[in-house]
């Protein structure tokens, strides 16, 4: 089972102690957090580029993928003006470019909240045309986009499987794939597995941390309620073969390391020995 460290808890820090622990801990890959100061893409495209292709060559780890913020700080394609979405959309076809240049297995984006006034019919609309642009251009420069599912607590547009489901039939691109952060079904009573019956070869990717079940905080495997080794155990008879990303965000920002290598361990621990 391949792990990747997502450097967002490290974003107090210099990137380069991100891609330093990522190495010396163990982990097979690093997931690239797309906000300042690390790697916001316009930066990247100022020149900052060259440093992130430099750190990941000096450490011999692989980036796994790029996400930029799309979650409303100021980026959220499903909310605001025309203006606002043109801006929200060209950065991500930005990242696009720079995932591409960093050699990113792929660019994660989200769709966050729509507003509460918004109606269904509206909201789905305009994820549906905002996907379209943004697959085509994909499609174009050859890179996998892939569209993280939120937590209710997040959004009001993707927040669960069938969501999922409508949007791969809404905007049916090869390059359009989806994954799960094991903590949004969880929190809404959703089996995880779920994403695997329904998704098949469309799911590219696993966010794995562990959750209280009423939020959506993410915690280190093993200080929330989540049966994680008994699920580590099905996905793996499942076959999935990608990268498990252990996505320590915010809440353990004092100490990344130490953290990252806890988590890690934990993870590990979850497996089989043969794994």
């Amino acid at each position: 089972m391949k792990t990747g460290m997502f450097t967002c808890g490290h974003q107090r820090l210099p990137i380069e102690h991100a891609f330093r622990d990522a190495s010396e801990l163990g982990y097979d890959g690093i997931e690239i957090w797309g906000g300042r100061p690390h790697a916001f893409a316009p930066d990247l495209k100022a020149g900052g580029i060259k440093h992130i292709k430099a750190l990941a060559q000096t450490y011999q780890i692989p980036i796994i993928g790029y996400t930029p913020e799309t979650n409303g700080y100021p980026y959220n394609m499903m909310l605001g003006d025309e203006h606002m979405r043109r801006e929200s959309l060209d950065m991500i076809k930005l990242a696009m470019d720079m995932a591409k240049e960093m050699n990113a297995g792929y660019t994660l984006i989200s769709a966050a909240h729509a507003g509460y006034l918004t109606p269904p019919n509206v909201i789905w609309g305009r994820l549906a045309e905002n996907l379209c642009e943004l697959c085509e251009y994909a499609e174009n420069i050859g890179m996998d986009l892939i569209l993280e599912p939120l937590t209710p607590y997040e959004s009001n547009v993707v927040c669960n499987a069938n969501d999922v489901l409508h949007a791969l039939a809404l905007v049916p691109s090869p390059r359009l794939f989806s994954m799960v952060d094991i903590c949004v079904p969880y929190v809404q009573a959703e089996p995880v597995m779920s994403y695997f019956d329904k998704l098949g070869d469309k799911l590219r990717h696993l966010h794995i941390v562990d959750s209280d079940g009423a939020s959506d905080t993410h915690y280190i495997p093993g200080e929330g309620k989540m049966p994680l080794r008994e699920l580590m155990r099905d996905i793996i008879d499942r076959g999935y073969e990608g990268y498990c990303t252990v996505e320590l965000v915010t809440m353990y920002m004092n100490e990344p390391r130490l953290y990252a290598r806890q988590a890690l361990e934990r993870f590990r621990a979850l497996l089989p020995e043969d794994e």
